[in-house]
């Protein structure tokens, strides 16, 4: 057949068209974990900032796991899917019910994040890490956003519950632990919210202003700590000011300090904020925005189609969301189950147990079984976490009066009956909204006044008293001092008047502390025979409380944080808004109002104390407290023996490395754990120091009478440094350390000496200063 030229023409364009689609189909990758070059290269602008914007999940929206946090976007002709991003940390918070589905999908709920540091066992930390991170996975879930590092600065601070500790040791060591156990099973994690996000109060506007040596010794070593030693998936950028910009429009504090001098090499996730500045975000190191929004998207496409945006930043960013991908079980194609593992109870009721510290004990526990007398609302209404996004959806929470029920206790029937009703009256005229629901979960009810007459009349025919007091807090809520720090008039009345009258019959008082952080305990501790401090130990808080007041499990947990005599004794109490009424603090893209005078602890807040935070003040000025940070009882006794300080190698990056072992025994006549500190007390070299700084800690195993056990805590030279401002520079003097081992920070067991004959110094990047000097406090 002799074509003409017009039909050649016609040949040769279609040949053309179907070349270019080949090569189309060629040049479009699908990505995996070697070609992510290749595949930023074949992506659009469009793309890539569709990669960087999350896409928001509103709780009880359709999605692939409904009541997830949020998600990144799918780009399917690439192959790359979305990346799923839930809530923490103290479980996976996911909705449990679904519509048109009669299954339920109720999670576990993990002990609260001081009562996990309060345990002071990394190993321990690790499994329930583990057992979390398989629970993630099976649900469908790539990114567990936990677990909550921000310092316990103040007792007040809503959020505390979420936290570890006032001390970054204990902080940076339990959540390293946390995110290898989550991590080891495939999953990512999300630490947060960095930085110095101390308050709830304003949170969106509210303007940290902290010292340059306390943001670096008090405020960041956790994280430092952490990413060093865990490498989590994500670091989430926090809400708050931090010496005048944005914590997430800082370059110093998410590029200079995060990855440059910390080696952290992965994908930075802002907390959930509305339209801010998305160019200076993303160029200051954030590499994807949740929970995403059209103005965000369409605010980066202009400018960098206008060459305002740096489109290296892009790439940059892109590449990190690629290499999150690529290592997600959504991206390997998991097939997940959606169910809870039959070993996730019995780990939260061991880790509970293991938290719970014992702050006095006139001989009165462990508890014989006898008749009890349950008093108290948190008796029969046990709280078991905290609101807000740390909130998790399980099925149940345990109460005290069921474990003790467990356990075989008889318990006094007139008080079930009048708690029950009250209870039940209370739940069902509380004002309950889906908000509510949401974020604030389940709310206290108050306690109720119960007459002298009848007290009596339940000590006549009860053996022993066990007083429950509760409280919670949350997210966009600071606690108040009265009413909540303080205990309440009819608290303070039924401790009072149950000791009394049981007293009187030469019958014991226990009170167990089922709170989320410190309350005044100096006041009425005398007017009781034992105080159990049991935090919000999950969702089988009344098994692990009935396992400690039994004695199936011996008390082991240790205070991560001082319990001073009075608020005021906090030198961070009237730098925070502890009497603060006003609005609730709500998310999105509120901006501070600088046409209005500033107000202090709510617009900005001043972080006076300087790194006198907590025990180091109180051990720096010998003012007393109630309990001391670290301290705990036990139904037995231990000796520290053998203690010596030994030099592991030679210099390193951070100097020479150390260890102190000690022999730990138990002595006494039942099986225990202790947790060991190791307090130092170094030379100033020019700079003031508290009095003790704790460095390393370690938890023994199980011990059996007369059993004894090596405990090794291990520093470096680094870790012993200060932070000297005028240099930029980590600083360790030469010169004595005195190396106090024991069980708190007032109570060494046993002294050693380091004598370091060379100073060692490590520059840094001048990155989140002050506007201005802070005048901090001088112990």
């Amino acid at each position: 057949m002799i074509m003409n030229r017009t039909s050649r023409f016609g040949l040769a364009f279609l040949l053309a068209i179907l070349s270019a689609s080949a090569y189309s189909v060629q040049a479009q990758p699908k990505l995996n974990a070697g070609n992510i070059d290749k595949v930023i290269k074949a992506m659009t602008l469009e793309e890539k900032i569709r990669i960087v914007v999350g896409i928001n999940n509103n709780y009880g929206s359709t999605t692939t796991v409904p009541g997830i946090a949020g998600r990144t976007a799918p780009i399917e002709r690439l192959g790359i899917p979305a990346t799923v991003m839930a809530d923490g940390p103290m479980g996976l918070r996911i909705e449990p019910k679904r519509e048109g589905d009669p299954n339920t999908y109720y999670c576990t709920a993990f002990p609260i994040g001081t009562a996990v540091a309060a345990t002071w066992d990394t190993g321990l930390v690790y499994e329930m890490g583990q057992v979390l991170g398989r629970e993630v996975k099976e649900h469908g879930v790539d990114v567990l956003l936990g677990p909550g590092m921000n310092l316990q600065r103040n007792p007040l601070n809503g959020r505390n519950f979420e936290y570890y500790s006032e001390d970054p040791v204990v902080t940076g060591k339990i959540a390293s632990a946390y995110v290898r156990g989550v991590q080891s099973q495939g999953v990512g994690t999300s630490i947060k919210h960095y930085a110095a996000n101390n308050q709830e109060t304003q949170r969106i506007i509210n303007d940290t202003r902290v010292s340059a040596r306390a943001l670096r010794e008090i405020y960041l070593k956790g994280f430092e700590i952490c990413v060093k030693e865990s490498q989590p998936w994500t670091v989430m950028s926090s809400y708050n000011r931090l010496n005048g910009p944005w914590t997430q429009e800082d370059k110093g504090l998410l590029t200079s300090i995060l990855r440059d001098e910390w080696g952290f090499r992965n994908v930075v996730v802002t907390d959930w904020t509305g339209l801010r500045h998305p160019v200076v975000q993303l160029e200051s190191g954030n590499d994807i925005f949740q929970p995403g929004t059209s103005g965000e998207y369409e605010a980066l496409l202009e400018a960098a189609k206008s060459g305002v945006l740096d489109i290296k930043a892009l790439d940059k960013a892109v590449k990190r969301v690629l290499e999150l991908v690529v290592k997600t079980p959504t991206f390997k194609g998991n097939e997940y189950s959606e169910k809870v593992s039959p070993e996730a109870a019995p780990m939260v009721r061991e880790v509970g147990a293991d938290g719970c510290v014992l702050l006095k004990n006139d001989g009165v526990l462990p508890l014989a079984k006898q008749e009890v007398a349950l008093f108290g609302v948190g008796s029969y209404d046990t709280q078991g976490a905290g609101w807000g996004a740390g909130n998790v959806f399980s099925e149940h929470t345990v109460t005290i009066i069921e474990g003790l029920r467990e356990a075989g206790f008889g318990l006094e029937s007139r008080l079930e009956d009048l708690y029950t009703d009250y209870v039940r009256f209370g739940r069902k005229n509380m004002d309950y909204n889906e908000w509510i629901r949401v974020h604030v979960g389940k709310a206290l009810i108050p306690e109720t006044p119960l007459s002298v007459k009848f007290i009596t009349s339940i000590a006549q025919s009860s053996d022993v008293a066990v007083i429950t007091v509760s409280r919670n807090s949350g997210e966009c809520k600071d606690r108040l001092l009265d009413y909540d720090f303080n205990l309440t008039a009819d608290e303070k009345d039924m401790i009072a008047n149950v000791s009394d009258a049981f007293h009187g019959k030469g019958k014991k008082v226990v009170v167990v502390l089922n709170v989320c952080n410190p309350v005044e305990v100096a006041s009425w501790k005398d007017k009781v025979d034992a105080i159990l401090c049991a935090w919000l130990p999950g969702m089988e808080a009344g098994r692990s409380i009935a396992d400690v007041l039994t004695g199936k499990v011996n008390p082991s947990g240790r205070l991560p944080m001082t319990f001073p005599n009075d608020y005021f004794d906090l030198p961070s109490a009237k730098d925070f808004p502890y009497d603060y009424h006003g609005k609730l603090s709500n998310n999105g893209s509120l901006k501070p109002d600088f046409s209005r005078e500033q107000i202090r602890n709510e617009d900005y807040t001043v972080y006076s104390e300087g790194i006198y935070v907590g025990y180091r003040y109180f051990t720096t000025t010998s003012n007393e407290v109630c309990y001391p940070f670290g301290f705990g009882m036990s139904y037995t006794s231990f000796d520290y023996s053998d203690a010596k300080v030994t030099q592991l190698r030679g210099a390193g990056k951070e100097g020479n490395a150390y260890r102190v072992s000690v022999t730990i025994t138990n002595t006494g006549k039942v099986a225990g754990k202790e947790a060991v500190g190791l307090y130092v007390s170094a030379p100033s070299g020019n700079m003031a120091k508290p009095a003790r700084e704790l460095k390393a800690f370690a938890k023994t195993g199980l011990l059996q009478p007369g059993e004894s056990e090596v405990v090794n805590l291990e520093f470096s030279a680094y870790s012993l440094a200060s932070f000297n401002e005028q240099a930029s520079a980590w600083e360790t003097a030469k010169g004595t350390y005195r190396l106090f081992v024991g069980a708190d920070c007032t109570d060494p067991k046993t002294e050693l000496v380091l004598d370091l004959r060379k100073a060692y110094s490590w520059k840094t990047t001048r990155s989140c200063l002050p506007e201005q000097p802070i005048d901090e406090l001088e112990p």
